[in-house]
């Protein structure tokens, strides 16, 4: 995909360099020279200096042609006005960061498809740090109506040596938690797996379970402790 990136500030740096590695064409837009000269030399993506918002720069960043954009600048009426210029030239996914979250109803009526708002992580991860700090990671989905979890399979459990389908024939399983996702190794991929999956010792597993029973499955795997 061709992918639009509006900021070169730390995110906009971060987010094409990750993009590129993950075999993404990347362009940044950012007013100031030098971090453009830092994205084209240092991170070997092209950056065209100006205003984001400008449509003369837009047009010669290739806005036409853009797959995403990512409004990524530090001022959210900067971003609604790129949101807006995004839409007007027909990119199918505008992805904006929101600082202000009085802004989420004007991004949503400029046409952005995906509006994060950085505030709100930042916040959620420190609660769950503080509320859970057995779980390594944690994603919420629909509105907190999902949550997945991953959590490491203690050294010393009870679990280690177990399928799956046995973890879940557990009476202690939280029902209606799913595991979707087995690392065995923090050097090996990711997979999904299923019921003759055997948990190894030290392993690292996804789960996707409701909010009420997040404490459950961190007191299943706290009982192999």
């Amino acid at each position: 995909m061709y992918v639009l990136i509006g900021g070169a500030g730390m995110m906009g740096l971060n987010l094409a360099e990750t993009l590129l590695q993950t075999g993404h064409t990347v362009a940044l837009i950012d007013t100031a020279p030098a971090a453009c000269q830092h994205a084209r030399e240092k991170i070997g993506v092209m950056a065209f200096e100006g205003s984001a918002v400008s449509t003369t720069v837009l047009m010669e960043a290739g806005i036409r042609k853009a797959d995403a954009v990512i409004a990524a600048l530090r001022d959210d009426a900067l971003n609604l006005a790129m949101v807006t210029l995004a839409k007007h030239y027909g990119v199918p996914q505008i992805v904006v960061r929101m600082s202000d979250r009085d802004f989420a109803e004007p991004y949503q009526l400029a046409g952005a498809t995906h509006i994060i708002s950085t505030t709100d992580l930042a916040i959620t991860r420190i609660l769950n740090a503080i509320e859970y700090p057995q779980v390594d990671a944690m994603m919420h989905f629909e509105q907190d109506q999902i949550e997945v979890l991953k959590l490491s399979i203690p050294q010393e459990c009870y679990l280690v040596g177990r399928t799956l389908a046995e973890v879940a024939r557990d009476p202690r399983f939280p029902a209606g938690t799913l595991i979707i996702g087995y690392q065995a190794h923090p050097h090996e991929d990711l997979t999904i797996p299923n019921g003759s999956t055997v948990l190894e010792r030290g392993s690292t597993i996804l789960a996707v379970t409701k909010p009420h029973l997040v404490r459950h499955m961190i007191d299943f795997l706290g009982m192999c402790r």
